[in-house]
C-alpha cells in the first residue's frame, strides 16, 4: 500500500510539472507571436502580468506567498517608506508611530536634514523600537523590542535588522522631541527581501529568460522579446501539444503507453531514496528531475 502510494505521489508530481511547463511553453509562444506582430502598439502592461504569473508559476508560489524553489534573501528589492511628524514630549511619554509591510528584513530610521523643505530638521529621541511579524516559514506572531534610547541629529540614520525575513510586519517606534525645539521629521523605511532562485531548481533556466523577458518588455525591446520567449520554450522542453478532447485508447494503445521497465525501476528507486536519509532523500529528487528530463525528450 506504501509502495502504491508513493508511485501516485511521484506520478502526481510528474504530471503537475508537465502541466507547468506546458503552459510557460503555450505563454511563450504568445510573447513571440505578439512581439513578431506588434509595430508601436506592443501590449507590455498585459504581457508584464503574464510573465510575473509564469515567473510565480516556475517557481512554485504557495498559498501563503512562499515558494517551493526559491527564498526571500536579506537583499534591498524596493522599501516601503513614510515620514511622521514627532512632537515634544514629556521624557517619560512617547508618540507611537505604526509602519506596515510584508517581507521585509530591515527598518531604517532616518531623522532628514530639513523639514518643510526650507527648515532646518530638530533632532528626535527614539526610545524603542516594538516589531510584530510572522517569519518566512512561521505561523505564529513573534514580537522583537530593541531599545535605542538615542538622540538621532538631522542626517543621521539607525538600521533595525528583522531576526527574520518577514512574511507580515507591523513596526511601532516610540519617539519624542524637546518643548523648546519643537516637532521633528522622523523618516521609516522597511526594507523589503529580494525573491532569490534556488540553483537545484528544475526550472532554473526558464525563470532567467522570463526574467529577460521582463527586462526587454521595460524597454520595448522587441527583438531580445522574441528571443528570449524562444529559449524560454526551449527550457521547458517546447511545451506539449493541447489535446481538444479525451479519447480513450484502444487496449492495444494502452498497452504501448504503459510506463516501461525501466521507468517502473526508477520510480521504485526514488520512492526508496525518498523514504531515507536527508543525504537519500537529495538523491531522490535529484533522480527524479533527471527522469523527468528524460522524459520530456
Amino acid at each position: 500500500m506504501k509502495r502504491a502510494l508513493w508511485i501516485l505521489f511521484l506520478t502526481t508530481t510528474l504530471q503537475a510539472q508537465q502541466n507547468v511547463m506546458q503552459r510557460v511553453s503555450e505563454d511563450a509562444i504568445v510573447f513571440d507571436r505578439v512581439a513578431q506582430a506588434s509595430k508601436r502598439d506592443l501590449p507590455r502592461d498585459l504581457l508584464k502580468r503574464i510573465v510575473e504569473e509564469d515567473i510565480d508559476l516556475l517557481r512554485g508560489k504557495r498559498a501563503d506567498g512562499t515558494y517551493e524553489h526559491a527564498t526571500f534573501e536579506r537583499f534591498d528589492s524596493g522599501r516601503i517608506n513614510d515620514s511622521f511628524s514627532i512632537q515634544p514630549r514629556a521624557e517619560d511619554k512617547m508618540e507611537t508611530v505604526e509602519l506596515k509591510g510584508d517581507w521585509v528584513y530591515r527598518v531604517v530610521l532616518e531623522v532628514p536634514t530639513r523639514k518643510m523643505l526650507v527648515r532646518k530638521n530638530q533632532p528626535v529621541w527614539v526610545e524603542r523600537v516594538d516589531i510584530d511579524y510572522v517569519g518566512e516559514r512561521g505561523t505564529q506572531n513573534e514580537r522583537e523590542s530593541v531599545e535605542i534610547k538615542q538622540w538621532l541629529q538631522p542626517g543621521e540614520f539607525r538600521p533595525v535588522d528583522l531576526p527574520d525575513v518577514a512574511r507580515r510586519a507591523t513596526v511601532r517606534i516610540g519617539a519624542r522631541t524637546e518643548e523648546k525645539t519643537g516637532y521633528g521629521n522622523l523618516n521609516v523605511s522597511l526594507v523589503k527581501a529580494r525573491i532569490v532562485d534556488n540553483a537545484d531548481s528544475p526550472y532554473a533556466d526558464a525563470v532567467a529568460s522570463a526574467k529577460a523577458v521582463q527586462r526587454a518588455l521595460e524597454n520595448g525591446d522587441v527583438p531580445s522579446i522574441r528571443a528570449m520567449a524562444q529559449r524560454m520554450r526551449s527550457a521547458v522542453g517546447g511545451g506539449a501539444p493541447v489535446v481538444a478532447r479525451r479519447v480513450e485508447p484502444a487496449p492495444e494503445a494502452a498497452a504501448a503507453s504503459a510506463p516501461k521497465p525501466e521507468i517502473h525501476g526508477e520510480l521504485q528507486t526514488i520512492e526508496d531514496l525518498l523514504t531515507g536519509t536527508e543525504q537519500e532523500r537529495r538523491e531522490g529528487m535529484d533522480r527524479l528531475h533527471q527522469l523527468i528530463r528524460r522524459m520530456r525528450q
